[in-house]
């Protein structure tokens, strides 16, 4: 048996106030925040609505029972059990679990490094919407997602459209800021914790190191009234069906 995973420090922070009230809302401004002030902006609106062609070209490759990790408010996983598919979303976040199950799908507020439901068996895992940026630790959460699924069983990873390989310290943050005796304050940010940026190749670089083979990659250009905006790269990993031994 391959040893537990541990979940890294700060996996709970999207469960954090901004996250949550977000998608109570269906609707932004947020962003992650690094600690050199840059923003990445969280495309909440796209995830608290139904499936887009980007994501039916992910679903549609599918294969067996689908765990959606870092399921969100389950728009992925409506979709799927929509179309009559066994899946299950996990996510941190209360809130997204709520959000999912209020839209008829299955799922439950846990982490990825935590233990979950028939580990060794799911014919396919989801990290979708940059979510391999789980932990801040790509490797390690390829090596985790390789004890969730079957022998021979499918990840598909959503990549950065651009060349990265980044691990940064970020918070969730509503980019507002209130101005002392100038009207109501914004919700404070959360507490930091760490995350990963990932381009296809760096992806990989990663998957060879792990316990993954590639098997396909494509990207799906974005509707005309979302250009100039880039379009969404994914990669499909096979499982080798040896898993590394265990050190020690």
């Amino acid at each position: 048996m391959p040893p537990a995973a541990t979940a890294p420090p700060g996996t709970a922070s999207w469960g954090a106030d901004p996250y949550a009230d977000a998608l109570r809302r269906g609707r932004g401004p947020l962003f992650l925040r690094r600690t050199d002030g840059w923003l990445l902006p969280l495309e909440v609106e796209r995830w608290c609505a139904g499936a887009d062609a980007a994501d039916l070209s992910a679903l549609g490759r599918c294969e067996g029972a689908v765990l959606d990790i870092g399921c969100g408010p389950g728009r992925l996983v409506a979709a799927l059990a929509a179309q009559g598919r066994p899946v299950l979303g996990i996510d941190v976040s209360r809130a997204a679990v709520t959000r999912t199950a209020a839209t008829g799908g299955a799922a439950l507020h846990r982490s990825v490094f935590d233990p979950l439901p028939d580990e060794g068996s799911w014919g396919t895992a989801l990290l979708m919407d940059g979510n391999i940026g789980i932990g801040g630790d790509p490797r390690a959460l390829l090596a985790r997602t390789a004890q969730l699924v079957g022998p021979s069983g499918l990840l598909i990873v959503e990549t950065a459209p651009a060349d990265l390989d980044e691990r940064v310290e970020v918070r969730v943050d509503t980019g507002q800021y209130a101005v002392a005796g100038h009207g109501h304050a914004s919700r404070a940010p959360g507490a930091p914790f760490p995350w990963a940026r990932v381009g296809t190749r760096a992806l990989l670089r990663y998957a060879a190191a792990t316990s993954w083979t590639p098997a396909e990659r494509w990207t799906v250009a974005p509707a005309p009234a979302q250009s100039p905006a880039p379009g969404r790269c994914f990669v499909s990993l096979r499982r080798r069906r040896t898993l590394p031994a265990r050190r020690g």
